[in-house]
């Protein structure tokens, strides 16, 4: 029995982990210093950087690709792809890893949130 996959589910919990990684990424350098005070520097550990983009591309391949089905539309994968570059690039250029991240991440969720608006505005054209 295939189960369908609800793309629009997947695009909010994207959009909501894009939205954290994002946060997380643009707040990091400034709070470093007073995470250990509150107890919380596990969040500074690189670990939880690539879960969080592994979690952002597994969800972001599930939503986009289901709902691509129903809208065929590329743009939500053009801005996932160019998301993912800027985190890349992040990673790779040292002095401007406190901007690329958060934008890449920014990026995502945008992705997710046009996915969402172009399967809301097809499903009235889709019998089930």
């Amino acid at each position: 029995m295939k189960f369908p996959i609800n793309s629009q589910l997947f695009d909010k919990v994207g959009m909501s982990a894009s939205a954290a990684c994002a946060i997380h990424c643009a707040l990091l350098p400034i709070v470093l210093t007073l995470l250990p005070i509150v107890g919380l520097e596990f969040l500074a550990n690189p670990m939880i950087e690539l879960s969080m983009i592994v979690l952002s591309l597994a969800l972001a391949c599930i939503a986009l690709s289901s709902a691509y089905q129903k809208h065929r539309r590329v743009l939500p994968f053009v801005i996932l792809m160019l998301g993912f570059c800027f985190i890349a690039l992040g990673h790779l250029i040292e002095g401007l890893e406190s901007y690329l991240i958060p934008l890449g991440g920014l990026l995502i969720a945008i992705a997710h949130f046009i996915n969402l608006k172009l399967t809301k505005s097809c499903s009235h054209h889709i019998q089930p």
